[in-house]
């Protein structure tokens, strides 16, 4: 049983009136004393703060608290940019964003300044919500400089301590005290027709804003729920950081519609994932589709414990057809294929434990089962490409109408379709399709997209006879690597120009398979 009903839900269109904000309220009033949050146990080396587990009273009060401080500085409808890692602080303020009637935009942990001053001016955002402190980077002051690059915000807010002037504090909110109950926003028609998030693809035109309703959110995280036989009330393990689509439908939705508890894990440890599945009962986890077959191998995945479901979630779906069988008939095994910020395909896994075969046409969720519903449709475009429509297809570019859209916004067909750029063959006979490569001049490491053109032309000008190629990695699905006399120089240029962390490992000499692990439970 679930919080509503399948077929509404994943409409994504007038039939569907339900928001995340909704779906959240029902689960708070349902089971008030029930854990709804639960952090990373290293959230002290992370951020510099004691773990915590929040009730969903707890959670609503702190939701309500940050929608109303919210509500102090920036007009509905506002878009508010959040670079948080995978620690209550995330799930918490992207509803309080949606409570307080505005546009919550997360943007990648791992993006610079660069990259965000590019992402935050293109959509004219109003504020950035960081944590002061991930790891070694202080996002604080990495807010502060983004935001002076960019004309149109006008507030910087954190979470963390040592706070300084300037920058809206936080943490003050999660104190017990005087209940402000904010009210949901009061709008003209359907409130789940709103955009609710935007998240940021790339390709050859540079970064694109996809913005989605509430109604295309939901369809997405139902497909995998539906698909992955997850009930009410169920407790879901989740490794990504909710930065992207893909992260947010295996992880904020299936919680918010079962209404059970999400166990958070930001840096990936055997050890502590394995504590966290076993201590929380976990009946789900949530895994970059890459390590999920290794980490079995090490006993780490097992039937036992409350687990019924892994969700191997794959940001290059061109490797799932050659990825192992899956061998444990006491766990489901759900591939969740994401192509790019467009759609994701989630499919459970068969008695051959083979990966399923997706024809084109219709796809449904839930297959073999009473709630099964339609989720996508798939069609391969005469340039031998993927193109996919339904309930949580984006179905107008961003801004709305498309017209002063960056690069053009994204494409969206008159018929609805939006070409995914991923390739693929379909057999004559069955008409199951098989994707076979990325998008021509893509690379995608552990989640993370990279025009490679763009990057070779930096890479070039920073210094002579230097380069930069893509490989085939078995964990990240590519990665970078560089050559460059002055190797050191190299890496120097790159901090110093806040490169992407992964752009300045391709000049490292060191690398690790732990290294890896990190970055891939990071896509």
């Amino acid at each position: 049983m679930i919080l509503g009903r399948p077929a509404e839900l994943a409409a994504g269109d007038d039939a569907n009136r339900t928001t995340l904000d909704e779906l959240f309220r029902r689960a708070g009033v349902r089971r008030p004393d029930a854990p709804a949050l639960i952090d990373p146990p290293d959230t002290a080396a992370l951020i510099g703060r004691l773990p915590r587990m929040l009730t969903y009273a707890a959670a609503d009060r702190i939701v309500s608290a940050i929608a109303t401080r919210l509500r102090r500085y920036l007009a509905p409808d506002s878009i508010v940019g959040l670079q948080l890692p995978n620690t209550v602080e995330s799930a918490l303020t992207l509803l309080a964003v949606l409570r307080a009637g505005m546009i919550a935009m997360p943007l990648p942990l791992l993006w610079r300044r660069a990259q965000l001053a590019a992402a935050l001016t293109q959509v004219s955002a109003r504020a950035i919500i960081v944590c002061a402190r991930v790891g070694g980077t202080d996002h604080c002051e990495l807010a502060m400089q983004t935001a002076a690059d960019v004309f149109t915000i006008r507030h910087v807010a954190s979470f963390g301590a040592d706070i300084p002037d300037g920058v809206m504090p936080l943490d003050e909110l999660f104190l017990a005290g005087r209940s402000e109950r904010a009210a949901p926003l009061e709008r003209r028609g359907n409130a789940a027709a709103h955009v609710a998030v935007i998240t940021w693809d790339v390709d050859t035109r540079g970064l694109v804003p996809v913005a989605r309703n509430h109604g295309e959110l939901l369809a997405g995280g139902l497909a995998v729920l539906l698909e992955s036989g997850l009930g009410q009330d169920a407790s879901i393990l989740s490794t990504p950081p909710m930065a992207s689509f893909g992260a947010i439908s295996v992880s904020l939705i299936p919680w918010l519609i079962s209404g059970g508890t999400l166990v958070l894990q930001h840096r990936f440890d055997a050890a502590m994932f394995k504590a966290q599945r076993v201590g929380e009962r976990c009946a789900a986890v949530v895994l970059p589709g890459s390590v999920v077959a290794r980490l079995a191998d090490a006993g780490l995945i097992g039937a036992g414990h409350g687990l019924a479901s892994v969700l191997a979630v794959w940001r290059a779906p061109e490797r799932v057809a050659g990825s192992p069988i899956w061998r444990d008939r006491g766990i489901d095994l759900v591939d969740v294929q994401v192509f790019g910020e467009i759609a994701l395909l989630a499919a459970r896994r068969g008695p051959t434990g083979a990966p399923a075969a997706i024809g084109l046409g219709p796809v449904v969720a839930g297959r073999g089962t009473n709630a099964a519903v339609r989720v996508a449709e798939v069609r391969r475009n005469t340039a031998g490409t993927v193109a996919l429509r339904g309930p949580m297809v984006p179905r107008s570019a961003f801004p709305i109408g498309g017209a002063s859209a960056p690069n053009g916004g994204l494409q969206v067909a008159t018929d609805g379709f939006v070409d995914t750029g991923y390739a693929c063959r379909v057999d004559a006979a069955t008409g199951i399709l098989t994707v076979t490569r990325p998008p021509v001049g893509m690379v995608s490491v552990g989640g993370y997209r990279f025009n490679l053109r763009d990057l070779q032309a930096i890479i070039a000008r920073a210094q002579s006879g230097s380069t930069l190629t893509a490989l085939p990695d078995s964990l990240l699905g590519q990665r970078l690597t560089g050559n460059a006399a002055d190797m050191a120089g190299m890496v120097a240029h790159l901090a110093q120009a806040d490169a992407n962390p992964l752009v300045i490992a391709a000049f490292r000499q060191h690398r690790t398979v732990d290294v890896a692990v990190e970055r891939a439970s990071a896509a």
